[in-house]
């Protein structure tokens, strides 16, 4: 029996390939859902499906005799967590803890970004870059332990309040606020500084030219176009400090927030159910941020 011509096998997979070749160069919108199918895909698997499988645990409960998993819809959770004061007042804080954080990077965040971008050098703005951009290089852990170090009985943090008569903040939440500031200021830095390095420097020349105040300057000039890019930074910090459970182990000494509740009630308590009511908290509390910020229209030259 003759063997296969290689050649005729071969000419329908290239007549196949030049017909879907043709077809993708005439056709602009097919290629880019070609390009865009998977990224997509991965993105409702992950975050959409991963939301609705949270809610849906939410409304389910903990059978209090066997311990097991109830699969039957209840809205007993959210009625424990409008009911129970625990819950009301570790949201509170958790809110308080991420808002103070947020103003402490915004506040930090500024000048450093404003000097990197519009004073320094290039050799200096090269330095400065890669300072801010270190800390990220590091492991999460080593941070937060670091500052447990430093905010030990008789550290480093204690022994210099000493030296003026003061007490070290030691480990409670003005420790949580410290080192989730530090933490997460590269977050801010960067958003900020893009953003002033799309201020144009004739804006700042002009303002000067007319006489204008360096503050009347950055405060009628400078903010306005820099307030996306602020925005985009809170949005970092704020939403990171949130879901945060880890450097509030370390440092928080006994208070707890939302991300500790959620580890809990997953680990020791077994009650998934209601770690997945508490863990929409903060997912909702994010929504009603971006939606907020978003009617500012802040975001829409971002």
């Amino acid at each position: 029996m003759a063997a296969p011509d290689p050649t005729a096998v071969a000419a329908p997979r290239r007549a196949a390939t030049a017909r879907v070749s043709s077809f993708l160069a005439t056709h602009g919108w097919a290629r880019l859902v070609l390009f865009l199918t998977a990224p997509l895909a991965w993105l409702v698997l992950v975050y959409v499906v991963a939301l609705a499988l949270l809610l849906v645990a939410a409304l389910w409960s903990v059978d209090s005799f066997t311990g097991e998993v109830d699969r039957s819809l209840t809205l007993d959770n959210f009625r424990e967590l409008v009911t129970e004061p625990l819950y009301r007042t570790v949201t509170l804080r958790t809110l308080g803890v991420a808002g103070l954080v947020t103003v402490i990077d915004v506040a930090v965040a500024l000048p450093i970004a404003f000097y990197m971008g519009k004073v320094a050098t290039p050799r200096v703005r090269r330095a400065l870059v890669v300072a801010v951009l270190t800390p990220l290089w590091a492991s999460y852990l080593v941070k937060a332990f670091a500052w447990r170090s430093l905010l030990s009985d008789a550290g480093l943090v204690d022994w210099a309040a000493g030296l003026v008569g003061m007490d070290g903040p030691g480990y409670g939440l003005t420790a949580v606020v410290l080192a989730q500031a530090y933490i997460w200021l590269p977050y801010v830095i960067l958003p900020i500084y893009a953003g002033v390095e799309r201020v144009p420097d004739s804006l700042l020349e002009a303002s000067g030219d007319l006489g204008a105040p360096a503050w009347t300057t950055l405060r009628m000039i400078v903010m306005p176009l820099l307030l996306p890019s602020i925005l985009a930074g809170t949005i970092f910090s704020f939403s990171l400090t949130l879901g945060d459970y880890i450097t509030v182990n370390i440092v928080g000494g006994a208070n707890q927030m939302l991300g500790n509740l959620v580890f809990v009630n997953v680990g020791a308590a077994n009650n998934l159910p209601l770690a997945a009511t508490i863990a929409l908290i903060p997912i909702v509390i994010m929504l009603g941020y971006l939606a907020a910020v978003r009617r500012t229209g802040a975001l829409d030259n971002l």
